[in-house]
């Protein structure tokens, strides 16, 4: 019996996981909330069952049960720097001429390739996964110090608690925001106003005081998402360029 529940509580992660990603990356949902909560409510019945099944990295495992008592300062792997920002078309070109100059000096003149990406206005986090499995979440904070944030992140449906990978590199830390789109807000905000409570100011506040909460219950009744945008360090990743 335990050997059949264990490939059921398989099956059913993976499908949860696979519409996870449906749902929350690719916002092209294949199933209704209801028959998604379906699945959940199974895996969940199943692991009450078997107990000694249960794994961290279960869909059923996002919220922890406790909060924690304090954050706690972590070192990056590599620097968090921020990136500057400009509203003039003329510094923009500017920019450009130093990189082109910069990869000259160095030898390269082959005119460079630029790869544009949205501006997501929210939280810089880095995820770091150690063998396809999530193991810390960090902001940003000095650049070179941030806290450690993991058990509210881990409440976010949108970052996988196990990397979808045959071969996941040993060490890999993925950058980018965590954030609140607007008509979220405005639902969240609905339903505080309905509870006799003070309504957020804007997504960017909302979103940087949720992955600082100390009860991972509370931040995940916020409708947190997160957005990837790049690499902070890895080991066997096998990518040189941002497009990869």
């Amino acid at each position: 019996m335990t050997k059949s529940a264990a490939a059921t509580i398989a099956r059913l992660r993976s499908e949860i996981r696979r519409h996870d990603r449906k749902y929350y990356v690719e916002a092209a949902p294949e199933i209704s909330d209801r028959d998604y909560d379906r699945l959940v409510d199974d895996l969940r019945q199943l692991e009450r069952e078997h107990p000694d099944l249960v794994t961290d990295d279960s869909p059923t495992q996002r919220v922890g049960d406790e909060p924690v008592p304090e954050l706690v300062s972590v070192r990056h792997r590599a620097a968090m720097l921020s990136i500057d920002n400009t509203y003039s078309a003329a510094d923009l070109a500017a920019w450009g001429r130093r990189v082109e100059k910069l990869l000259a000096d160095a030898g390269d003149d082959a005119p460079p390739q630029w790869v544009l990406e949205l501006k997501i206005d929210g939280v810089a986090v880095s995820l770091t996964y150690e063998r396809g499995l999530l193991a810390l979440a960090a902001t940003r904070g000095n650049g070179t110090v941030g806290d450690d944030i993991t058990h509210n992140v881990r409440t976010i449906h949108g970052v996988p608690l196990r990397l979808d990978l045959a071969e996941p590199p040993a060490t890999i830390e993925i950058r980018g925001e965590v954030y609140m789109t607007n008509s979220d807000l405005v639902s969240l905000n609905e339903a505080n106003a309905a509870r006799g409570l003070a309504p957020f100011a804007n997504t960017r506040n909302v979103a940087a005081g949720s992955i600082r909460l100390l009860d991972p219950r509370e931040c995940a009744g916020r409708p947190l998402r997160f957005f990837c945008h790049g690499v902070g360090d890895a080991t066997g990743l096998g990518a040189a360029a941002q497009t990869e």
